[in-house]
């Protein structure tokens, strides 16, 4: 046998181990392929942190379905490599997805003509309901506040933010959810 064929039936073994639920064996690949996996996720998201949760999804999908790898399609090498690269194209086309969403919304044109009277209601409520917000905004915990203020007081992106922060883009989109569900919360009952 050839050295390739010895490393790709080692290889098999471990995923025929995976598939049993050896963590050890998903170690052991996780091990052989991650940096390898890591250098293409970055070259294609050019994000440090997107690149890594792109690495963490396609070998947390190895783990959950290692049956999903047909020899007859190739290596295990080729497998992995290519769940790692269609993640990261998807990661790309997302985030280029909600940049654009965020620029159409901010280049919409205001079309309707402004009417006065509708000024003078919105400036007798608009007091109030920047009270609100402040003081929904300060119930929050610190991290979710913070994730929440940097993307709408500063027009920061979850990917930006995860950068500065030194967090997993994952843990920024949780916070996120998690702060927006609270502030919608506390205005709901602020507004009763």
């Amino acid at each position: 046998m050839r050295p390739a064929d010895l490393g790709e039936e080692r290889d098999r073994h471990l995923l025929r181990r995976i598939a049993a639920g050896d963590r050890e064996a998903f170690r052991q690949l996780f091990g052989r392929y991650a940096p390898t996996a890591m250098a293409l996720a970055r070259r294609v998201v050019r994000q440090p942190q997107l690149a890594e949760e792109t690495v963490q999804e396609a070998f947390l999908s190895v783990w959950r379905n290692p049956r999903g790898y047909d020899p007859a399609r190739g290596t295990v090498r080729a497998w992995l490599m290519s769940a790692v690269h269609h993640r990261a194209v998807d990661g790309v086309r997302r985030e280029e997805a909600q940049r654009r969403r965020a620029e159409d919304v901010l280049s919409l044109p205001d079309l309707a003509p402004e009417d006065p009277a509708q000024s003078a209601v919105d400036a007798v409520g608009l007091p109030q309901e920047r009270a609100a917000v402040r003081t929904a905004l300060q119930e929050l915990p610190p991290e979710q506040r913070q994730v929440i203020e940097l993307m709408y007081f500063s027009g920061r992106s979850q990917s930006r933010i995860a950068e500065d922060l030194g967090l997993p883009l994952g843990t920024v989109k949780s916070r996120t959810l998690l702060g927006m569900r609270r502030l919608r919360a506390a205005l709901v009952y602020l507004e009763r």
